[in-house]
């Protein structure tokens, strides 16, 4: 009977570290959340501005909040409601969740590259505030 109550102390333990750790040796309490906040730069520094992704709606799917100056990097941006993120790693900004307005590829290094539409070239990076 002693010996069973000190496997199920044993059993306990090891899961109680477990859930802390999350399995994978770094502890959960000790992980920190990705940028929610980004800044939008037109190529050669034309113009940048504040892009935030929101909640997310499905696994895939954030809602977006776009500063309205963005207009003046691409028009029609300011419409975009939505974050949709690409098992690829490719990021679209869309109005319906759908059809994208535009698309970003993994840049080199931190950080997003547009590339459809094909201009104006501009790049997505985040700014280092966490998540809200």
């Amino acid at each position: 009977m002693k010996m069973l109550s000190v496997v199920i102390a044993a059993v306990a333990l090891f899961g109680g570290v477990q859930l802390l750790h999350d399995g994978s040796g770094d502890s959960a309490a000790g992980e920190v959340a990705p940028s929610n906040r980004f800044r939008l730069v037109e190529n050669g520094d034309a113009g940048n501005c504040a892009v935030t992704r929101g909640a997310a709606v499905s696994d895939d799917l954030s809602l977006l909040t776009v500063a309205p100056n963005c207009r003046r990097l691409l028009p029609g941006i300011e419409r975009a409601k939505f974050w949709r993120e690409e098992q690829d790693g490719t990021v679209a900004f869309s109005a319906n969740g759908v059809d994208p307005i535009v698309t970003f590829a993994v840049a080199d290094g931190e950080g997003y590259e547009s590339y459809a539409p094909a201009a104006p070239l501009l790049s997505l990076a985040a700014t280092g505030d966490q998540r809200d």
